[in-house]
């Protein structure tokens, strides 16, 4: 016997549900991995328009002048800047390469400019 069209579509209709669920969480999923929200375990960063806002309050350093506190403590190349919420405000967390091929991560105050943590 031959099932009804109605039949027949109904699976095909219920798979590409699945698939456009399934499309839809792997961006979903994306768009977290791109934000970086933990630059360490306690830090949360901000995105575009936060970085924006609170560089326009003219409370904040110049990236500029945290790469150079940054450089004073472990001279190198600054490889990756983000700024964050920290325990005390907000602090900009720098990856420098060092010269000899070391790795560190400075955490500096926005606010005063001085390297208040690293590993």
């Amino acid at each position: 016997m031959i099932p009804p069209a109605g039949f027949a579509i109904a699976p095909l209709f219920v798979l590409a549900c699945v698939a456009a669920l399934a499309c839809a969480r792997a961006q979903d999923g994306a768009k977290d991995a791109a934000r970086p929200k933990h630059a360490a375990a306690e830090h949360v960063c901000l995105d575009q328009k936060e970085r924006r806002a609170a560089s326009e309050s003219g409370t904040l350093i110049r990236l500029a002048a945290a790469m150079h506190a940054a450089k004073g403590r472990m001279p190198g190349t600054v490889v990756q800047a983000r700024l964050c919420h920290g325990a005390g405000g907000l602090v900009y967390v720098l990856t420098v390469l060092a010269r000899d091929g070391r790795v560190a991560r400075l955490t500096v105050d926005a606010t005063s400019g001085t390297v208040v943590g690293g590993r």
